[in-house]
């Protein structure tokens, strides 16, 4: 399901260089352990290249205080609340990695490595009372994650985020990808 994530530009160059293209434009990114709500970095389309923005993790939900954080892939284009904004206005999640849950409570991060890597996770946003808000894709998990979830982040290469944002056939493709091997561990 993924209910939280990592950005720790202190201890990764390229989130540091996404972090400062953030705050040289005026943003103020949640750094560490990120929540749904919180505002946080993301990379979307900009005029002639992507540009580094925040905004709100989570949709408004159907009751007072709900936040819709995630969107499952393979239902995303079926779905009213997410099927425009999907097609019109993807964007990326520069994390650190990210957490779940077992079943018995444990909770366990998940990237590459032990070290806080580059992980980019699909997402797309919309505006809602003026508002720019973001809901990331989950798919099903792959051997790496399937003992702990049900679900996990929809993964992009670094080489893939362009193709992700400004390509709709790509996106539509990369719904149904495979999921690179990460390394859990018990946090």
């Amino acid at each position: 399901m993924c209910g939280r994530f990592m950005f720790q530009p202190n201890d990764n160059d390229e989130m540091q260089r996404i972090y400062q293209l953030a705050v040289d434009d005026g943003y103020d990114p949640k750094i560490g352990e990120v929540y749904p709500t919180d505002k946080i970095a993301i990379v979307s389309a900009g005029d002639n290249r992507v540009k580094v923005v925040t905004m709100k993790w989570g949709f408004p939900g159907f009751k007072k205080g709900q936040s819709i954080i995630n969107a499952r892939s393979e239902t995303v284009m079926q779905k009213a609340m997410f099927n425009e904004s999907f097609m019109n206005r993807r964007c990326v999640f520069p994390t650190t990695g990210f957490f779940e849950w077992s079943k018995d409570k444990v909770k366990h991060s998940f990237n590459y490595s032990d070290d806080p890597d580059s992980l980019f996770i699909a997402g797309f946003y919309k505006e809602f009372d003026g508002a720019q808000c973001s809901v990331l894709l989950t798919t099903e998990p792959n051997e790496s994650v399937v003992k702990i979830h049900d679900r996990m982040p929809l993964i992009l290469q670094k080489n893939q985020i362009n193709s992700w944002i400004y390509d709709q056939k790509f996106a539509i493709d990369f719904l149904k990808s495979s999921m690179p091997v990460l390394k859990a561990n018990n946090v």
